[in-house]
């Protein structure tokens, strides 16, 4: 069972800057397509941004100013987050894209805000 830990969030003002690290556990890490999720107060989970082989894929709402990466050596998953914005505020998590889905961590908040 693969598990998952997520750091990196906290408060930014508006236009700021994160990064995001996403630890996984176990050896077939660099097996799995994988994604970031956010999931907002009161909103679904949505899917922001993903990483298959070389490709990347990014939601409407975040193309341009994030940043998925993954370092399979280290079985971590990254997200550089540029220009944010009040509406990028929620708790950010990492799992795989197919399914089933791993358990999901505990998330990683981030808030923008001035």
């Amino acid at each position: 069972q693969v598990q998952f830990v997520e750091s990196g969030g906290g408060l930014v003002q508006p236009g700021g800057s994160l990064r995001l690290s996403c630890a996984a556990s176990g050896n077939s890490f660099r097996l799995y397509a994988m994604g970031w999720y956010r999931q907002a107060p009161g909103k679904q989970r949505e899917l922001v941004a993903s990483i298959s082989g070389g490709s990347t894929s990014y939601a409407d709402s975040v193309k341009g100013r994030f940043t998925i990466s993954r370092d399979n050596a280290k079985n971590t998953l990254f997200l550089q987050m540029n220009s944010l914005s009040p509406e990028d505020t929620a708790v950010y998590y990492c799992n795989r894209l197919q399914l089933p889905k791993y358990p999901w961590g505990q998330g990683t908040q981030v808030t923008v805000s001035s």
